[in-house]
């Protein structure tokens, strides 16, 4: 790289704070779309009332105390949706994640994640995405290699249930955070930082317009707020790693051309080639 190169703004506030905002990334007409593609998935696992797995695409219904039916996320919408597939390889993402993970990407988070308002569990509590990459041995190299990304659907802040970062963390490797239950059924405490020797006043709101793109690293310490406001908080999340350093996941980017979902491959579901039928899933 020359030395007259300058690394775009997100790079260095990835490194320094272990999150970034790119704003502005898709328009109103494409956010329009994608959003389109979100309701119509949760209107069909409402529907279907039950969790819902088909090979690598899954549905997570929950029974919500306010509300009722709830969809609380989709995992793997791209394999049935084209507008979300083509989000996800849409060449304004490849631009952000170039400059961190190389030329050659795979994909392993693919995923629509819902905080309608009312709803009565909707927080997500402190964590370091680390936790969830499993079996270890599978992600190599993982505080440099690896970048989750967001795509804002609705205006996204502290009220509507958005995103807060504890800056700095991704420096303290991995804390622990959240033992060993369900993130999303666990609400935000500031005493679970503390006892990380964690300071909780150096939070930060994430604030997203629709259309911006958020970026994160695997160690930074985060949550997520519950939704107080009377709109929907949607995001679109994909997570991204460079090639040569995972075992799993689905190819994205081979030389900067994207590359198409093709047969399921070994992801998170152990049993993708066991039990790839249609079936219900039931939650404990």
């Amino acid at each position: 790289m020359s030395s007259a190169y300058k690394l775009p703004s997100h790079v260095a506030a990835l490194a320094r704070d272990g999150f970034a905002v790119v704003r502005g990334v898709f328009g109103e007409g494409e956010v329009a779309r994608m959003a389109a593609s979100f309701d119509a998935l949760y209107a069909q696992g409402v529907a279907r009332g039950v969790s819902w797995r088909h090979q690598n695409f899954y549905t997570r219904v929950a029974r919500d105390a306010a509300l009722g039916t709830v969809v609380r996320l989709v995992q793997w919408p791209s394999y049935v949706d084209p507008v979300l597939d083509a989000a996800r390889t849409d060449p304004r993402m490849l631009a952000i994640l170039e400059p961190l993970l190389g030329r050659d990407i795979k994909q392993i988070i693919n995923q629509l994640h819902w905080k309608p308002p009312g709803a009565a569990t909707s927080e997500f509590g402190y964590h370091q995405d680390i936790r969830f990459r499993r079996p270890r041995e599978a992600y190599r190299n993982p505080a440099r290699s690896f970048v989750q990304t967001a795509i804002a659907i609705d205006p996204h802040g502290r009220a509507n249930g958005g995103m807060t970062f504890l800056p700095g963390s991704h420096g303290k490797g991995e804390l622990g955070l959240g033992g060993e239950g369900r993130i999303m059924d666990t609400s935000l405490a500031d005493g679970d930082l503390a006892a990380a020797g964690l300071d909780p006043g150096g939070l930060v709101d994430l604030e997203l317009e629709p259309g911006d793109v958020a970026l994160w690293t695997l160690y930074v310490v985060h949550g997520s707020h519950p939704n107080r406001s009377t709109g929907d908080r949607r995001l679109y999340i994909n997570g991204y790693v460079a090639a040569g350093d995972c075992d799993r996941g689905a190819w994205t980017w081979r030389g900067g051309a994207p590359c198409p979902l093709g047969p399921p491959v070994l992801i998170h579901y152990e049993d993708v080639f066991t039990r790839p039928e249609p079936h219900a899933v039931p939650e404990g």
